[in-house]
């Protein structure tokens, strides 16, 4: 086969991931592999897209290769794919996979980012590698990356790939009812983030009614009209300093223009199953505060434009991003089914929660991400120095060995259940026992 690798990491052929498709090539001798590095070079192709086309439609196998960068791929892999969609190429029928490298940090909400808008063109999607970011160091590690690709020639050759029912037309907008006058005085500060161009009506006038009806003041920031030099670049520059490697002025912005809200909402329309490059590009760039989750606490909304009911893979990374960041979600306000009242509600709720300082304990999605950082920050303690600082002073380091008093009990409790005749004289005694802590709350 001809195999085309997309090389979607900004670090080019210093990208770790880059190494598990080079792997492949010496693997596979039989086939002919080309890379192209999109990421690295997105510049050149949104100036002319003609290479990457011929590379693209030239190709048996696209394999899109590339680190996950929050939640998805890196915002210049999102813009690649833009681009791609835009060509007008006729890629129906053509194979593709990905190959990812992360910690497992929501790597499934990346994957499916790429399958849906893989299946979007026509291609026939198979089931990627995620992979661990040193899984190619170990010999389990290559093992499964040359599985994998055994696996992908084998579904190729029988023409077997990933089939997901077609949606269905996604309903026309709602329109926004009129905006309701409010001469009451305001306080407070809630900014409310968007890409929103000038042309974009109805998702204006959804940030219209939702200032009106709030009781607090609003302020926008409009993402698209910052100087961004560029997407997030890997570098860890930031790890130490605190300071991104670009002189855009972006992290000190960051910190005080938005993170000093009371509440942050984000305004948007759907593009390409997510909330489109430019706010990819805000998200990664925000990595200046490392795996810190400095707006904890506050409260965090959604004014969505589109079908926001169908996309599944991104309502998860919406409630991901507001449980790992320890954020109550005061809701998605989308334009599918009566927008003046969802939007009220979701003023409602972000008034409330100001208010009362409300907040929720972290479900799976925020308990499972923290823990995949706490042990990540725990390793890389001696360069992410920033980070480590911010997870002993908030007590995230909260590993189960430190609780001894714990571990003990449960091997005194396993050694009573492994005797018949001790549980059978304790009868009901243990369930008391479980519950007599929780039966002194009630009392007092």
């Amino acid at each position: 086969m001809k195999v085309l690798v997309l090389n979607g990491s900004p670090k080019g052929k210093y990208s770790i991931t880059l190494q598990t498709s080079l792997f492949l090539e010496k693997k596979f001798p039989e086939h002919e592999f080309r890379f192209l590095n999109v990421g690295q070079q997105i510049k050149t192709y949104e100036k002319d897209f003609s290479g990457a086309a011929d590379a693209i439609t030239g190709a048996d196998l696209v394999i899109f290769s590339y680190p996950v960068y929050t939640f998805i791929a890196p915002s210049q892999l999102h813009r690649f794919i833009e681009l791609l969609k835009a060509s007008g190429l006729d890629l129906s029928g053509k194979f593709v996979t990905q190959i990812t490298t992360s910690k497992h940090f929501y790597d499934v909400t990346a994957h499916k980012y790429i399958q849906e808008n893989c299946q979007d063109l026509g291609m026939k999607f198979i089931k990627g590698l995620s992979a661990d970011m040193d899984d190619l160091l170990t010999e389990n590690g290559r093992k499964a990356a040359k599985e994998f690709f055994d696996y992908v020639c084998w579904c190729v050759k029988n023409d077997i790939y990933e089939i997901i029912p077609k949606r269905a037309a996604a309903p026309a907008h709602l329109p926004v009812g009129e905006v309701p006058s409010s001469g009451d005085e305001k306080s407070g500060d809630v900014v409310i983030v968007t890409d929103c161009g000038k042309d974009d009506k109805q998702l204006n006038d959804m940030i219209n009614r939702f200032r009106a009806v709030l009781k607090h003041k609003s302020r926008i920031v409009n993402i698209s009209e910052y100087p961004f030099h560029g997407g997030c670049l890997g570098c860890f520059n930031c790890a130490v300093s605190e300071k991104c490697v670009y002189k855009d002025g972006f992290d000190d912005f960051l910190r005080s223009s938005i993170q000093t809200a009371d509440a942050i909402i984000y305004a948007f329309s759907i593009k390409d199953h997510t909330m489109g490059s430019v706010f990819k590009m805000y998200d990664d760039r925000q990595f200046c505060n490392g795996h810190r989750t400095v707006t904890m606490g506050k409260p965090t909304g959604y004014l969505i434009s589109g079908n926001y009911p169908a996309e599944t893979n991104l309502q998860m990374i919406i409630e991901g991003r507001s449980e790992v960041g320890g954020n109550f979600l005061a809701g998605t306000a989308c334009d599918e089914i009566n927008p003046d009242a969802e939007i009220d509600r979701l003023a409602a709720r972000v008034d409330y929660a100001i208010t009362n300082k409300y907040g929720q304990p972290r479900n799976f999605y925020g308990v499972g991400g923290m823990k995949i950082f706490r042990d990540l920050i725990w390793l890389m303690r001696g360069m992410m120095k920033a980070d480590h600082r911010f997870y002993r002073k908030h007590g995230i380091y909260d590993f189960p060995q430190k609780k001894r008093g714990t571990v003990l009990k449960m091997y005194l409790v396993g050694a009573l259940l492994s005797s018949p005749k001790l549980k059978a004289r304790l009868g009901n005694k243990m369930n008391e026992g479980m519950i007599a802590p929780y039966r002194k709350v009630l009392d007092k």
